[in-house]
C-alpha cells in the first residue's frame, strides 16, 4: 500500500522554499523511488569574491610556480587548496 503524499504549497520567493524545506521531511512530498538522475552538464559552481592578503615574496613563489606550469596563478591556488581540503 502506498503512502499518501502532502502537496508541496506554493512559495512566493526562494527564501520562503529554502525555509520551509528547512524544517519539512521531503519523504512526506516526494516519492523518492521514482526519483530519476539527470545530468546538468552546463551548469557551473558558482564562485564568490574574496580577498586574501599574502606577504608578498609568497605571492611571488606562487606566481613563478604558476608560470612554470603555464596556469594562472589564481588558478592554481585553488587547485592547491582543494587538493589540501581532500587530502585531510
Amino acid at each position: 500500500m502506498s503512502k499518501q503524499l502532502k502537496m508541496i504549497p506554493k512559495f512566493s520567493n526562494e527564501a520562503e522554499e529554502q525555509s520551509f524545506w528547512e524544517t519539512h521531511d521531503s519523504t512526506e512530498y516526494l516519492d523518492w523511488t521514482k526519483a530519476q538522475r539527470v545530468v546538468l552538464p552546463n551548469l557551473k559552481p558558482t564562485t564568490k569574491t574574496i580577498s586574501l592578503r599574502l606577504p608578498q615574496h609568497l605571492l611571488d613563489s606562487i606566481k613563478a610556480a604558476a608560470n612554470s606550469r603555464d596556469v594562472p596563478y589564481q588558478s592554481l591556488i585553488k587547485v592547491w587548496l582543494q587538493e589540501k581540503l581532500h587530502s585531510h
